[in-house]
């Protein structure tokens, strides 16, 4: 099962056969249809609409190459924890997992074991200096405004699909880019 959020309808057509809309920072998405070629039913319950993971404002750190970062809350619409495994984007060839955590007391970024596990009906925050989605060897700039897709997977293989919007952030030293302090032990 593909969720789907989208910022562009013009960008959907490209990435998806299933349209789905959104408005401001609140998010209206849709259960796919699975891989049979027809498109999503209407919902038999107000239950049924709420697809199992939901991202709201997610955007990803301008650059001109290198590295970046994408950030959102992810929202768990289920009675049981869902756990993010990993993430594609045509922006990046490698995408991980990331946390910011302490060690030998500098703050460091590194893949996050297990992925990230939202609890049943909770939320989890990827934010700049916690845990985020690492894009390296981004292959082209993201400006502000730029609208990136995204797939994250789910341990149980369903996905969810997005688009962060491109967003200047200054940060607290967060640049995200090779030899910062939170770059010497990365991966």
């Amino acid at each position: 099962m593909i969720v789907r959020r989208a910022l562009s309808a013009g960008l959907l057509a490209a990435l998806a056969t299933t349209s789905v809309s959104a408005c401001g920072a609140q998010s209206t998405s849709k259960v796919a249809a699975p891989a049979s070629g027809s498109t999503a039913a209407a919902p038999a319950s107000p239950s049924a609409t709420a697809p199992p993971l939901t991202i709201t404002d997610p955007w990803v750190k301008t650059t001109k190459e290198g590295m970046s970062a994408a950030f959102g809350t992810l929202v768990n619409n289920t009675d049981a924890d869902v756990t993010v495994v990993s993430g594609a984007s045509p922006l990046s060839p490698k995408i991980e997992l990331h946390e910011v955590v302490e060690s030998k007391g500098k703050m460091v970024m590194r893949p996050k074991e297990g992925g990230f596990v939202i609890s049943a009906r909770g939320t989890h925050q990827l934010q700049p200096g916690g845990d985020h989605i690492m894009l390296m060897g981004v292959t082209e700039e993201v400006k502000p405004g730029a609208q990136i897709p995204f797939i994250l997977t789910l341990q149980n293989g369903e996905k969810l699909e997005f688009t962060a919007v491109g967003k200047d952030f200054a940060g607290g030293k967060e640049d995200y880019q090779p030899g910062m302090d939170m770059g010497k032990d990365h991966g």
